[in-house]
């Protein structure tokens, strides 16, 4: 097997021994089935002693059989709806079948942090394939009826067997998986209460699964108030001897959402973001970098917006910690990645006689070569122990915060003063705009502290919303667009720095500068333009922040 990586989307169903597949080939889109296949597969499933990478949403085995033999490790992806949806990297299994490749543990390195992995369990599988076919022979997905033998391994072994169908999509589309299905459960399937084979196996050694029913968000915590009923006529004396007596109503006092369940609810969500993307940033996924940074910030963001309910300086060092990853490591990756695609853009829309020397090719060679330079360092810091400690304190820390008295307050009035706060501190930093010289290198500042103390009032608003509700859902749509509008006006400070420094660059390669001077001139002259756009932003942030007096 190839290494390689793709995307699997699936949906699983169980099914009793007596189960008949129905006719797929009327699925939508679908032309015809394809004979079916038959394959032998042995699986050996690795983890650590306490299942770190399953209970995480992530497997990692050694496959023998079938046409991908070899070391699989799977990745737990979003998406919409009941598919399933994992990132799959395959390697072949080498020389050494005992030994995992060293390149597939670094991407788990971030759940695993330092413990061993070992065999956990043997899965054999019997798997029926039958492809689904468009009319022009387009494969649009996989059906596999599975017979499963499962045995856990340790110091007291298991066995176990089903039997399951899955269908992964190959070229068609979430309409059809969802199509395929409803046909499935109308046949006799049943919706799989486990979303993967090694997680049926092990069982009751992963604990109880989480039902719908279980609390997931902050939002689940709510409870509707009730409106009391208004008063009617007063009742007479032979009315009252008439109503028969009832017990009774027992009233059920439910206490308010206590701030600490909002602050460590909201750190946890960002926390696990901030881990799913450690994997996708190594493999250099799209979007990868600019998403952990985010969740960086946002940890950072909501561990100084909810100080107040943790422990004196418990938050300092980890602010600090970061700041560094998401500023130093994170940073020079996304702005060579985001300062690229800005230039080649604006070199696109230059009519092609204002273009002169290879101004693209200088601008791709460097920054491609910047980019390639940032990431190789972000991934050396991220196989550093400085990180893994960070890690390893987030973890701890919003597993069991180091709360305050003030944490056992109610959410709500806590919230809205955090909120306050941060709104003060935008107002505060635009006060100081006033006066300055347009494009000077004091007002560029100021706009950019503007930006982050917009960026940090969206983050506290959107921590808020579940409880506060729309005045905090408003002002963090406000903050944002205050934010990409700033976010704009940054990008171009530090695009005309790049240009002056390709412009040296291209002169001391032979090349002709004038396309780098005119696109710097180009952007120094939307300062203005960007200046009227965030004097509309800040007319609606300030619309938005009314309800929030300082």
């Amino acid at each position: 097997m190839a290494a390689g990586t793709h995307h699997e989307i699936e949906i699983k169903l169980d099914a009793d021994p007596e189960f008949a597949l129905p006719d797929l080939s009327t699925l939508p889109g679908v032309g015809s089935v394809g004979e079916a296949g038959v394959h032998q597969l042995e699986a050996t499933y690795l983890d650590s002693e306490d299942y770190r990478l399953i209970r995480g949403g992530s497997t990692l085995r050694r496959r023998t059989g079938g046409d991908d033999a070899g070391w699989h490790l799977k990745l737990k992806q979003p998406i919409k709806g009941d598919a399933d949806s994992r990132l799959e990297i395959q390697r072949p299994l080498g020389r050494s079948v005992r030994t995992v490749p060293a390149a597939l543990l670094g991407l788990v390195r971030v759940q695993l942090r330092g413990a061993a992995v070992g065999p956990v369990a043997l899965i054999s599988t019997t798997r029926t394939v039958r492809e689904l076919h468009a009319e022009d022979g387009t494969v649009l997905a996989e059906v596999a009826d599975d017979l499963v033998s499962a045995h856990s391994l340790g110091a007291e072994t298991t066995a176990t067997s089903w039997r399951e169908i899955e269908v992964e999509l190959v070229n068609g589309d979430l309409d059809l998986l969802e199509a395929a299905r409803q046909a499935l459960l109308a046949a006799g399937a049943r919706p799989s209460d486990v979303n993967s084979k090694i997680s049926r196996a092990l069982g009751d050694r992963l604990g109880a699964p989480a039902t719908r029913e279980a609390v997931e968000t902050v939002e689940d915590l709510l409870i509707e108030p009730v409106k009391p009923k208004k008063a009617g006529k007063k009742k007479t004396a032979k009315a009252l001897r008439t109503v028969p007596v009832r017990k009774p109503v027992e009233t059920v006092v439910v206490a308010p959402i206590a701030a600490g369940d909002v602050a460590q609810e909201y750190l946890t969500a960002q926390f696990a973001q901030l881990v799913a993307m450690d994997p996708r940033v190594r493999l250099n996924q799209e979007d990868a970098v600019h998403q952990m940074r985010v969740a960086t910030r946002r940890l950072r963001t909501a561990l100084a917006t909810f100080r107040p309910v943790f422990a004196p300086d418990s938050v300092t060092e980890l602010r600090n910690e970061l700041q560094w990853l998401g500023s130093d490591v994170l940073g020079p990756v996304r702005d060579a990645e985001v300062i690229r695609e800005k230039l080649l853009a604006d070199i696109a829309e230059l009519p092609a006689e204002l273009v002169l020397g290879p101004v693209a090719r200088r601008i791709r060679l460097e920054l491609n070569a910047e980019y390639k330079t940032s990431h190789k360092s972000a991934i050396a810091e991220l196989d550093g122990d400085r990180y893994l400690a960070l890690v390893e304190a987030l973890d701890a820390f919003v597993t069991d915060p180091p709360f305050t008295a003030e944490a056992s307050d109610p959410a709500e009035q806590v919230l809205r003063k955090l909120v306050r706060k941060s709104v003060r501190r935008v107002r505060d930093q635009a006060a100081l705009l006033a006066g300055e010289v347009v494009g000077s290198p004091e007002h560029d500042f100021h706009l950019h502290e503007v930006r982050i103390k917009a960026k940090r009032a969206r983050y506290t608003a959107e921590a808020a919303k579940p409880v506060v509700g729309k005045p905090a859902k408003t002002l963090a749509t406000a903050m944002e667009g205050l934010q990409e509008t700033l976010g704009d006006h940054q990008d171009g400070v530090v695009q005309r720095q790049w240009l002056r420094e390709l412009a040296v660059r291209a002169f001391g390669a032979g090349e002709n500068g004038f396309t780098f001077g005119l696109l710097h001139g180009r952007i120094a002259g939307a300062a203005e333009h960007d200046e009227k756009l965030f004097s509309a932003a800040w007319d609606q942030a300030q619309a938005a922040t009314a309800v929030w007096p300082g």
